[in-house]
């Protein structure tokens, strides 16, 4: 019970200092670059400019009504996800505190479990927020490269952004100026080298061997958790990355094209399919689609577009290494335009069972391009047969 007092009055002061803090001013508080990120710092900047310098645009009352308008969203939204980085820090601090005081109680290891996983995730979710600002539109790149070429916007730039307010950066001439409280690099080398004269002639071989095995084992984790900005965030558990994105952006959008070769039943053809899959995994996604089957004739001497069916296609792709996938689906083909074989009428409907490896490579930042190649083990009981060996290429987005 007295722990539990103890624990209960230190949060009540941690929770009423955070409180405090939020209800001055956000803006000159600690982390101010993480809040908007540089885009919107840029954003903010820009239109502080073209507020300032009215001789720049032809400003009616209308246009600065606007940029008003936009300056105070822009702010606004800037308060608010600083209170979220003070609500993030808060947590974390919290988690640290309480992980050290109830580790030694073992009834509260559940507790704790679910408590990292909700810090955790609301991390995830303020950082999903934050990615929306690097999804700039073309007319808005389109306007920074343009205020970019003027000189009075630059000069502007480097008096009025956090960049230059954090590091008192007031113009060339001063950025030669001491920073004060910073050591700068020449004292950090002169320091180190201080340490290791004082060690001995094998102190510098142990330091260099040291900091390699740090820098080798900070790699390691950041290849792990690239989107954390804290060491005190690192989940002590196998997340979800998939936990925080909405429905719709865990839709993938695309489409593939895939050619069979003719026989004496039927022409050439190409089947044509679009399709959407949702990420259930990181590693993993299944879907459905639609085909569309062109017939494209029997040859180059009788090229002939015709319609040789639909097709219903459910599928599902999981991660085997880097780029190259496992597939897997089942399939149903409409073919109207059956014939009469000596034996009986051909099949208006055929199933399909595929297996195969997939292999994904990027196009640009929005769109990826894939080759399949599977083998249809159902392929023995068209009539009449068909190639069990289907290769298909597409994108997705």
């Amino acid at each position: 019970s007295l722990k539990a007092q103890q624990l209960f009055v230190n949060s009540i002061d941690s929770l009423g200092s955070m409180k405090s803090r939020m209800q001055g001013k956000l803006g000159k508080l600690s982390r101010p670059l993480q809040s908007g990120g540089p885009y919107l710092d840029s954003l903010q900047n820009s239109l502080a400019f073209l507020k300032q310098s009215k001789d720049l645009l032809n400003q009616s009352k209308g246009t600065t009504d606007k940029l008003n308008g936009s300056l105070k969203s822009v702010e606004q939204l800037k308060d608010k996800l600083q209170q979220a980085e003070e609500i993030k820090a808060f947590i974390r601090e919290r988690k640290q505190l309480l992980n050290e005081q109830l580790k030694q109680y073992t009834g509260f290891s559940k507790d704790l479990q679910k408590m990292n996983k909700e810090a955790y995730y609301y991390s995830q979710q303020l950082k999903e927020y934050k990615e929306v600002f690097k999804d700039k539109k073309k007319a808005e790149q389109k306007a920074m490269e343009l205020m970019q070429k003027v000189p009075a916007f630059n000069d502007f730039i480097q008096q009025h952004s956090q960049l230059a307010s954090l590091f008192n950066i007031q113009g060339t001439a001063a950025s030669a100026q001491s920073l004060e409280g910073l050591q700068t690099r020449s004292q950090v080398e002169q320091l180190i080298q201080q340490r290791i004269g004082s060690g001995g002639p094998g102190a510098g071989a142990g330091v260099s061997q040291q900091m390699a095995e740090a820098r080798s084992k900070m790699d390691e984790l950041k290849s792990k958790f690239p989107d954390l900005d804290n060491a005190a965030d690192m989940p002590n558990f196998r997340p979800n990355q998939m936990k925080t994105k909405s429905f719709l952006q865990r839709l993938e959008f695309g489409s593939n094209i895939q050619f069979q070769r003719s026989n004496k039943f039927f022409p050439t053809t190409g089947d044509l399919a679009g399709q959407v899959a949702y990420k259930f995994h990181k590693n993993g996604s299944t879907g459905v689609g639609l085909s569309y089957k062109l017939g494209m004739g029997t040859g180059f001497d009788n090229i002939h577009f015709s319609n040789q069916g639909v097709g219903i296609r459910s599928f599902i792709d999981w991660k085997l290494k880097g780029t190259f996938f496992l597939n897997g689906g089942y399939e149903q083909n409409y073919q109207p335009n059956y014939v009469a074989l000596p034996d009986g009428v051909g099949q208006q409907w055929t199933q399909s069972g595929l297996i195969g490896i997939s292999k994904k490579y990027k196009i640009n930042s929005k769109m990826k391009g894939n080759i399949i190649l599977l083998f249809d083990f159902l392929y023995n009981q068209h009539v009449p047969k068909t190639d069990p060996i289907k290769l298909r290429t597409g994108y997705t987005f």
